[in-house]
């Protein structure tokens, strides 16, 4: 899978993934990053890619044309109907769902922003899907570009080791991860749970099923609505006063 990432800041973009298995991703080819810096289409004597907003106030804006070369650049490398990605507050919350979605694809181009914002014109013009990592300002993109590679990644076969790697993960089945322990047994006086101890793989799986129920319902309880829930799975929950469904 390719992300082609248009940025203002590559190196940012580079050698934060640079890193643990996102880098053996790379090193197998499994996935590419490349970072398309948006001053090398500037067309001006000092790569200045941004400008004063019309209208006033503070800040500055990022200039549309600088932006559409930068994609245009790209554009000739991928399908017409390959996915723009713009990370912007204003847009859809990224979810493990979306991830999954993005994961199919064989390449995405991701948008970062920056100073106060782009030039509307040629969002409008480029960009199909607009996603933020949560109700929060950042200085720019290049961040919540590099968490979306990341948990995008991580789905693409062949970057974990093994498949149930991810299958049990928080939010893979929109259920909070059941808790994990290992070596020494004992720590400060607290042993691990002796059904981890007892090599009954039956036993073990409806003990972590049990727990990633309960976490859920004490954490994130919003997240049992959707889930897929078997009449063991609510029978259980109930004994902790669950409601629902």
């Amino acid at each position: 899978m390719n992300f082609y990432v248009l940025t203002l800041f590559p190196e940012m973009i580079l050698s934060g993934l640079n890193h643990s298995v996102i880098k053996k991703a790379f090193e197998k080819n499994i996935i590419n990053v490349e970072s398309i810096d948006i001053r090398d289409f500037a067309n001006n004597k000092h790569n200045q890619v941004d400008d004063y907003p019309y209208g006033g106030g503070a800040g500055m804006v990022i200039k549309p044309q600088p932006v559409f070369d930068a994609y245009e650049s790209v554009m000739k490398k991928v399908r017409k109907d390959c996915r723009v990605v713009y990370m912007t507050p204003q847009g859809k919350t990224f979810n493990q769902d979306i991830a999954k979605e993005f994961s199919e694809e064989d390449d995405i181009i991701i948008l970062c922003g920056h100073y106060e914002g782009i030039d509307e014109r040629v969002i409008d013009k480029i960009v199909t899907d607009e996603i933020s990592v949560g109700d929060f300002i950042l200085t720019g993109g290049e961040l919540a570009a590099m968490l979306i590679i990341d948990s995008v990644s991580r789905l693409i076969p062949g970057v974990l080791n093994k498949e149930e790697s991810f299958m049990n993960e928080t939010f893979s089945n929109s259920l909070l991860e059941y808790p994990q322990y290992t070596r020494p047994v004992e720590f400060m006086g607290e042993k691990v749970p002796e059904i981890l101890l007892s090599g009954h793989h039956g036993n073990v799986d409806k003990w972590r099923r049990e727990q990633s129920l309960k976490r859920t319902f004490l954490k994130r309880p919003e997240l049992l609505e959707s889930s897929r829930l078997s009449e063991k799975d609510l029978e259980f929950l109930r004994t902790l006063g669950f409601g629902g469904k």
